[in-house]
Protein backbone atom coordinates (compact mmCIF):
# COMPACT_ATOMS: atom_id res chain seq x y z
CA UNK A 1 0.00 0.00 0.00
CA UNK A 2 1.85 3.23 -1.31
CA UNK A 3 0.31 5.70 0.91
CA UNK A 4 1.60 8.80 2.81
CA UNK A 5 0.49 8.19 6.48
CA UNK A 6 0.25 11.98 8.24
CA UNK A 7 -1.59 11.34 11.48
CA UNK A 8 -0.44 15.38 12.07
CA UNK A 9 -2.57 16.86 9.27
CA UNK A 10 -5.60 17.46 12.08
CA UNK A 11 -3.19 20.14 13.99
CA UNK A 12 -2.23 21.45 10.42
CA UNK A 13 -4.29 24.80 9.11
CA UNK A 14 -7.07 24.39 6.39
CA UNK A 15 -5.84 26.14 2.72
CA UNK A 16 -8.69 28.56 3.47
CA UNK A 17 -8.75 30.21 6.14
CA UNK A 18 -6.94 29.89 10.07
CA UNK A 19 -8.78 27.14 11.44
CA UNK A 20 -6.90 23.68 12.00
CA UNK A 21 -8.78 20.76 10.54
CA UNK A 22 -8.87 19.58 14.02
CA UNK A 23 -11.32 23.03 14.50
CA UNK A 24 -13.92 21.78 12.09
CA UNK A 25 -14.11 18.14 13.46
CA UNK A 26 -14.64 19.81 16.83
CA UNK A 27 -17.50 22.06 15.43
CA UNK A 28 -18.70 19.15 12.80
CA UNK A 29 -18.89 16.70 17.01
CA UNK A 30 -20.95 19.66 18.21
CA UNK A 31 -23.53 19.91 15.21
CA UNK A 32 -24.05 16.32 15.05
CA UNK A 33 -24.26 15.94 18.69
CA UNK A 34 -26.92 18.98 19.03
CA UNK A 35 -29.01 17.55 15.98
CA UNK A 36 -29.14 14.07 17.76
CA UNK A 37 -30.38 15.40 20.81
CA UNK A 38 -32.83 17.67 19.53
CA UNK A 39 -33.93 14.44 17.28
CA UNK A 40 -34.23 12.61 20.02
CA UNK A 41 -36.26 15.07 21.98
CA UNK A 42 -38.95 15.13 19.12
CA UNK A 43 -38.47 11.53 18.77
CA UNK A 44 -39.53 10.50 22.26
CA UNK A 45 -42.48 12.98 23.03
CA UNK A 46 -44.18 12.62 19.96
CA UNK A 47 -43.36 8.39 19.74
CA UNK A 48 -45.23 8.74 23.45
CA UNK A 49 -47.90 10.26 22.55
CA UNK A 50 -48.62 7.99 19.28
CA UNK A 51 -47.70 5.19 20.75
CA UNK A 52 -50.12 6.18 23.83
CA UNK A 53 -52.82 6.78 21.41
CA UNK A 54 -52.39 3.28 19.44
CA UNK A 55 -53.40 1.62 22.95
CA UNK A 56 -56.82 3.44 23.53
CA UNK A 57 -60.03 2.15 23.39
CA UNK A 58 -60.48 4.90 21.18
CA UNK A 59 -60.88 3.95 17.54
CA UNK A 60 -60.74 8.07 16.46
CA UNK A 61 -57.12 8.47 18.31
CA UNK A 62 -56.18 4.40 17.34
CA UNK A 63 -56.39 5.30 13.42
CA UNK A 64 -54.10 8.20 13.08
CA UNK A 65 -51.31 6.99 15.43
CA UNK A 66 -51.70 3.96 13.37
CA UNK A 67 -51.48 6.17 10.07
CA UNK A 68 -48.19 7.99 11.88
CA UNK A 69 -46.49 5.01 12.15
CA UNK A 70 -47.18 3.85 8.51
CA UNK A 71 -46.21 7.39 7.18
CA UNK A 72 -43.03 7.84 8.84
CA UNK A 73 -41.29 4.12 9.05
CA UNK A 74 -42.38 3.32 5.46
CA UNK A 75 -40.22 6.21 4.04
CA UNK A 76 -36.50 6.22 3.80
CA UNK A 77 -34.74 8.34 6.39
CA UNK A 78 -33.28 10.23 3.37
CA UNK A 79 -35.93 10.84 0.93
CA UNK A 80 -37.85 12.28 4.19
CA UNK A 81 -34.46 14.63 4.43
CA UNK A 82 -34.71 15.88 1.35
CA UNK A 83 -38.31 16.09 1.20
CA UNK A 84 -38.65 18.51 3.94
CA UNK A 85 -36.01 20.82 3.04
CA UNK A 86 -36.42 20.58 -0.95
CA UNK A 87 -40.50 20.09 -1.14
CA UNK A 88 -41.91 21.30 1.69
CA UNK A 89 -41.12 24.85 1.59
CA UNK A 90 -42.53 25.29 -2.07
CA UNK A 91 -46.29 24.23 -0.31
CA UNK A 92 -46.36 27.17 1.55
CA UNK A 93 -48.13 30.12 1.56
CA UNK A 94 -45.65 32.37 -0.38
CA UNK A 95 -44.62 34.75 1.98
CA UNK A 96 -44.05 31.61 4.37
CA UNK A 97 -42.19 29.89 1.73
CA UNK A 98 -39.87 32.40 1.15
CA UNK A 99 -38.71 33.16 4.73
CA UNK A 100 -38.18 29.40 4.92
CA UNK A 101 -36.00 29.56 1.53
CA UNK A 102 -34.19 32.58 2.91
CA UNK A 103 -34.07 33.84 5.93
CA UNK A 104 -35.22 30.62 8.44
CA UNK A 105 -31.74 30.93 10.96
CA UNK A 106 -30.28 27.33 10.67
CA UNK A 107 -32.39 25.70 8.28
CA UNK A 108 -30.20 22.49 7.45
CA UNK A 109 -29.89 21.97 11.18
CA UNK A 110 -34.05 22.58 11.86
CA UNK A 111 -34.88 20.64 9.08
CA UNK A 112 -32.72 17.70 9.71
CA UNK A 113 -33.80 17.70 13.70
CA UNK A 114 -37.54 17.29 13.03
CA UNK A 115 -36.96 14.60 9.79
CA UNK A 116 -34.46 12.63 12.05
CA UNK A 117 -37.45 13.10 14.95
CA UNK A 118 -40.57 12.05 12.89
CA UNK A 119 -38.80 9.01 11.51
CA UNK A 120 -37.13 8.30 14.68
CA UNK A 121 -40.73 8.94 16.59
CA UNK A 122 -42.73 6.07 14.11
CA UNK A 123 -40.03 3.52 15.71
CA UNK A 124 -40.80 4.82 19.45
CA UNK A 125 -44.29 4.53 19.25
CA UNK A 126 -44.21 0.96 18.34
CA UNK A 127 -41.85 0.35 20.97
CA UNK A 128 -44.16 2.01 23.16
CA UNK A 129 -47.49 0.34 22.18
CA UNK A 130 -45.75 -2.48 22.78
CA UNK A 131 -44.46 -1.93 26.19
CA UNK A 132 -48.18 -1.13 27.64
CA UNK A 133 -49.65 -3.77 25.44
CA UNK A 134 -47.00 -6.52 27.47
CA UNK A 135 -48.46 -5.86 30.86
CA UNK A 136 -51.04 -7.44 32.38
CA UNK A 137 -54.87 -6.11 31.50
CA UNK A 138 -55.53 -5.99 34.89
CA UNK A 139 -53.61 -3.31 35.51
CA UNK A 140 -55.74 -0.79 33.50
CA UNK A 141 -58.68 -2.50 34.34
CA UNK A 142 -57.36 -2.22 38.48
CA UNK A 143 -56.34 1.68 37.80
CA UNK A 144 -60.28 2.61 36.80
CA UNK A 145 -61.62 0.56 39.15
CA UNK A 146 -59.95 2.62 41.48
CA UNK A 147 -61.20 5.54 40.20
CA UNK A 148 -58.44 6.93 38.46
CA UNK A 149 -59.58 8.81 34.71
CA UNK A 150 -57.96 6.90 32.01
CA UNK A 151 -55.34 9.51 31.57
CA UNK A 152 -54.04 9.20 35.36
CA UNK A 153 -54.54 5.43 34.17
CA UNK A 154 -51.92 5.94 32.01
CA UNK A 155 -49.74 8.23 33.81
CA UNK A 156 -49.80 6.24 37.06
CA UNK A 157 -50.01 2.78 36.71
CA UNK A 158 -49.22 1.64 32.63
CA UNK A 159 -46.35 4.23 31.47
CA UNK A 160 -44.08 3.66 34.67
CA UNK A 161 -43.96 0.22 33.87
CA UNK A 162 -43.72 0.16 29.96
CA UNK A 163 -41.25 3.00 30.12
CA UNK A 164 -39.04 0.52 32.21
CA UNK A 165 -39.98 -2.56 29.90
CA UNK A 166 -38.82 -0.44 26.31
CA UNK A 167 -35.40 1.13 28.36
CA UNK A 168 -32.69 -1.37 26.10
CA UNK A 169 -35.13 -1.01 22.63
CA UNK A 170 -35.04 2.86 23.54
CA UNK A 171 -31.17 2.58 23.96
CA UNK A 172 -30.82 1.35 20.22
CA UNK A 173 -32.94 4.04 19.19
CA UNK A 174 -31.04 6.47 20.68
CA UNK A 175 -27.56 5.01 19.21
CA UNK A 176 -29.22 5.10 15.97
CA UNK A 177 -30.34 8.78 16.10
CA UNK A 178 -26.46 9.27 16.52
CA UNK A 179 -25.76 6.88 13.80
CA UNK A 180 -28.40 8.37 11.48
CA UNK A 181 -27.75 12.10 11.94
CA UNK A 182 -25.07 11.20 9.00
CA UNK A 183 -27.89 11.41 6.22
CA UNK A 184 -28.25 15.47 7.08
CA UNK A 185 -25.24 15.96 5.18
CA UNK A 186 -27.21 15.46 1.93
CA UNK A 187 -29.05 18.94 2.92
CA UNK A 188 -25.64 20.40 3.86
CA UNK A 189 -26.16 20.08 7.38
CA UNK A 190 -21.74 20.54 8.34
CA UNK A 191 -21.77 17.35 10.69
CA UNK A 192 -19.34 14.84 10.84
CA UNK A 193 -20.23 13.08 7.42
CA UNK A 194 -20.37 16.41 5.87
CA UNK A 195 -17.41 17.62 7.35
CA UNK A 196 -15.20 14.26 6.91
CA UNK A 197 -15.48 15.19 3.01
CA UNK A 198 -15.01 18.38 3.16
CA UNK A 199 -11.51 17.33 4.90
CA UNK A 200 -10.84 14.54 2.93
CA UNK A 201 -11.29 17.07 -0.66
CA UNK A 202 -8.73 19.72 1.32
CA UNK A 203 -6.82 17.74 2.82
CA UNK A 204 -6.32 14.63 0.44
CA UNK A 205 -5.75 12.32 4.09
CA UNK A 206 -8.68 10.37 3.50
CA UNK A 207 -7.67 7.57 5.69
CA UNK A 208 -6.53 9.32 8.75
CA UNK A 209 -10.10 12.01 8.53
CA UNK A 210 -12.30 9.04 8.05
CA UNK A 211 -10.62 7.26 10.93
CA UNK A 212 -11.11 10.04 13.15
CA UNK A 213 -15.23 10.26 12.12
CA UNK A 214 -15.20 6.87 12.64
CA UNK A 215 -14.33 6.79 16.42
CA UNK A 216 -16.14 9.62 16.62
CA UNK A 217 -19.35 8.31 15.90
CA UNK A 218 -18.84 5.07 17.71
CA UNK A 219 -18.04 7.23 20.80
CA UNK A 220 -21.50 9.11 20.99
CA UNK A 221 -23.24 6.18 20.75
CA UNK A 222 -21.00 4.47 23.43
CA UNK A 223 -21.61 7.29 25.52
CA UNK A 224 -25.22 7.09 24.53
CA UNK A 225 -25.21 3.19 25.41
CA UNK A 226 -24.04 3.73 29.08
CA UNK A 227 -26.28 6.76 29.66
CA UNK A 228 -29.01 5.09 28.93
CA UNK A 229 -27.42 2.01 30.79
CA UNK A 230 -27.22 4.04 33.91
CA UNK A 231 -30.70 5.18 33.82
CA UNK A 232 -32.04 1.22 33.19
CA UNK A 233 -29.96 0.09 36.16
CA UNK A 234 -30.98 3.30 38.23
CA UNK A 235 -35.18 2.86 37.24
CA UNK A 236 -35.59 -1.12 37.55
CA UNK A 237 -38.07 -2.67 39.94
CA UNK A 238 -36.08 -5.59 41.40
CA UNK A 239 -38.23 -8.67 41.27
CA UNK A 240 -40.05 -7.32 37.71
CA UNK A 241 -38.04 -6.23 35.16
CA UNK A 242 -34.82 -8.78 34.15
CA UNK A 243 -31.69 -7.03 32.87
CA UNK A 244 -30.97 -6.68 29.22
CA UNK A 245 -28.08 -8.99 27.98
Amino acid sequence: MDYNWHWGIFFEQVKAGEETYLDWLIAALGWTVSVSLVAWLIALVLGSLVGIARTTPHRWLRWPGAAWVELFRNIPLLVQMLLWFFVVPELLPENLSLWVKRDMPAKEFVTAAVALGLFTSARIAEQVRAGIESLAGGQRTAGLALGLTLPQTYRHVLLPMAYRIILPPLTSELMNVFKNSSVAFAIGLMELTFTARQMQEDSEQGIETYLAVTVLYFLCAFIANRVMALIERRSRVPGYITQAG
